[in-house]
């Protein structure tokens, strides 16, 4: 009985660890790195070059975004808005919401260095 308990202690300590393992390899910074695969098909740039994701909450049970489109009327918004929802939940293993910013977007907000392939700085 007490080889058991010990059993029993060790593999609940393991999983523990591997939880927590996991919990601290999910960061902002990787997630908007895996949020690069998400390219704007009009623009040819990711979300993140343009400067599209405005606000990223990842928390244990969830995580939420907050996304600008390029112009209001972007054809492309529900495509790019699931697109990146899905890649922001397959990042962080959590069921993730991504919520459509109200921020007018402008070529200010792109990654430093973006903007020169279009001429603009």
């Amino acid at each position: 009985m007490l080889a058991y308990k010990i059993i029993k202690h060790l593999f609940a300590e393991i999983e523990r660890q591997s939880i927590m393992t996991d919990q601290l390899q999910i960061t902002e910074e990787g997630l908007r790195e895996a949020l690069r695969d998400v390219v704007d098909p009009e623009i040819g740039m990711n979300v993140i070059e343009l400067g599209l994701i405005r606000k990223v909450e990842i928390l244990e049970d969830r995580a939420h975004l907050v996304m600008i489109m390029t112009t209001p009327f972007c054809p492309y918004a529900p495509q790019l808005l699931e697109q990146t929802r899905r890649t922001a939940q397959n990042y962080t293993r959590r069921p993730t919401t991504i919520e459509m910013g109200l921020e007018m977007w402008d070529p200010s907000m792109m990654e430093e260095g973006a903007a020169d392939d279009w001429g603009l700085f």
